[in-house]
């Protein structure tokens, strides 16, 4: 059984950019099995209360307090919290293991929720009410001792809505406090409790549900909202709170176990989604064949072809980094809702990215393996030595996590996959024009040459170019042309291949760094 707890408040308030007030000085009471709804017009800060109550979101002024013995707190906002791509089961059981909870819990809440028949269905394929129940699900494995739900029943039919809160009524009577914001006034008549937040954030009521629409004069609950602009600030009657850190938080497993247990996930995920495998698959796949009927073979023999030499170093450079950008680009942007409550669930940034890594690099050094390797076998690169060939596919391996690292990024900066789409090409232009490739740095404007110093896909380029050998081949191969494009390179190439690789590295932790910042900062 849930521990019983209930929550007490004392002048919540909430202030964002440019001063407008979100929260004016809230108090109020839950009691532990309670059925709270929480209404009001748009903006009026119905989410702001309901995150400040759980403690997703703490209140710039007051204090809140959970009562009773410690426990997890539930929060389901209202964005999906559970990917998509695996059964529903299955989906629940990484939720269990991320939460220390044990496995055998999924069965007994698909019971409590009515979804044992759809425990082999794909989250995805489930219903808009089925999968909003899939996310109350995965608050419940742990027990929580209070559960907060953003608008559980928006885009619901009434049916479904109405099923959905009779769900919320049990758990409630199970002594379990519970709040949701809603806009449908046929929730608010299945609840115990209203509170009506006017604009501004100020509490104006606080009392039996059933007496709402009388206590503003209205005939029923969607009659208030008229009225809202005008109503008188309810008085302060809840109890003074003892200050309090905020609700207890989730625990959860260790790092390393913690970084294992999502890379499994990611792993499932990805193998589930077949569209999404067959295109990191299939373009690398692509490109490699643009590729061959882009370069002729020999451009490396002996009188060597200096310009075609440049350009098909340059693009497997530029390769290696678009794989590791696509890669990356879309893997946050898609989940920041499930990651945002999985964070607050316990589960660290840290491990999280690095289960993106663990997943997706060795997929990149697979994908570069095979570039260079097709590429050496119909002579489109030189003949190299085996430590020469090695050191070329560490630069590629090096660039691609660059890029990924880049991707992930650019993925955590991002809303939504529209504008990771749009950042795509903005990424990419720089990273052709200052390479080097087109127009070689020396020779470029100042202003060039300071850009180039922060282009990833330069020091690949110039470490393949060392490794291929370039300076030589140009200057004793034979070519008319070597020696005067070896002139405006200087000594691009002349650089130890050791110092790219420390400048990649560098710059792949310094991305990775600021994809943490950006997450801690958004998340």
């Amino acid at each position: 059984m849930p521990v019983a707890a209930g929550i007490e408040a004392t002048g919540l308030g909430q202030v964002v950019r440019g001063g407008r007030r979100t929260l004016g000085g809230v108090s109020l009471t839950v009691r532990a099995g309670e059925l709270v709804a929480v209404i009001g017009a748009s903006g009026a800060g119905k989410t702001t209360l309901l995150q400040a109550l759980a403690g997703v979101r703490p209140p710039a002024e007051g204090r809140v307090r959970h009562t009773g013995p410690p426990g997890f707190i539930g929060y389901v906002p209202q964005d999906d919290i559970i990917h998509q791509q695996l059964p529903l089961a299955r989906t629940l059981r990484f939720a269990a293991r991320l939460r220390g909870v044990d496995e055998s819990r999924v069965a007994e809440v698909l019971t409590v929720l009515g979804l044992d028949d759809r425990a082999g269905t794909r989250v995805g394929a489930l219903s808009g009410g089925e999968r909003k129940r899939a996310s109350i699900a995965v608050e419940l494995l742990a027990r929580p001792a209070a559960l907060f739900l953003d608008e559980p029943t928006s885009g619901l039919d009434p049916a479904a809505a109405a099923d959905l809160l009779g769900l919320l009524r049990r758990l409630a009577d199970d002594g379990v406090p519970v709040v949701l914001t809603t806009h449908n006034p046929a929730d608010v008549q299945r609840c115990d409790t209203a509170v009506v937040l006017a604009p501004g954030g100020r509490l104006v009521y606080h009392g039996p549900a059933d007496a709402t629409a009388a206590h503003f004069g209205a005939d029923d609950v969607a009659g208030i909202y008229g009225r809202l602009d005008t109503a008188a600030t309810w008085p302060d009657t809840a109890t003074a709170a003892v200050p309090a850190a905020g609700p207890p938080r989730e625990r959860a497993s260790r790092v390393p176990r913690q970084t294992w247990k999502l890379a499994q996930r990611e792993l499932a995920i990805l193998t589930a989604d077949r569209l999404t495998l067959a295109i990191l698959a299939g373009s690398p796949l692509v490109i490699l064949a643009m590729f061959l009927m882009l370069f002729e073979p020999g451009a490396f023999g002996r009188p060597p072809d200096p310009p075609t030499t440049v350009m098909v170093l340059f693009w497997i450079a530029f390769g290696v980094f678009f794989f590791g950008l696509t890669y990356g680009l879309l893997q946050i942007c898609t989940e920041t809702a499930i990651l945002r409550r999985e964070v607050f669930a316990g589960v660290r940034r840290g491990p999280y990215l690095a289960a993106k890594v663990i997943l997706l690099l060795p997929l990149l050094a697979v994908v570069d393996l095979l570039l260079l390797v097709v590429l050496r076998l119909l002579d489109r690169l030189p003949a190299l030595t085996a430590a020469d060939f090695a050191a070329v596919y560490v630069t590629a391996v090096l660039g691609s996590a660059c890029a990924l690292a880049l991707g992930l990024l650019c993925s955590a900066s991002v809303s939504d996959v529209a504008q990771a789409g749009l950042v795509l090409p903005m990424l990419c232009f720089p990273q052709v024009l200052f390479v080097g490739a087109i127009l070689p740095v020396p020779v470029m404007a100042p202003v060039g040459r300071a850009m180039s110093y922060a282009m990833s896909n330069r020091w690949s380029f110039e470490a393949l170019g060392h490794s291929a050998g370039l300076a030589e081949l140009w200057r004793d191969g034979g070519s008319p042309l070597g020696p005067p494009l070896l002139a405006a390179y200087q000594d691009s190439f002349a650089r130890p291949v050791g110092e790219n690789w420390l400048i990649l590295a560098g710059m792949t932790v310094l991305f990775l760094a600021a994809t943490w910042g950006v997450l801690h900062r958004r998340v």
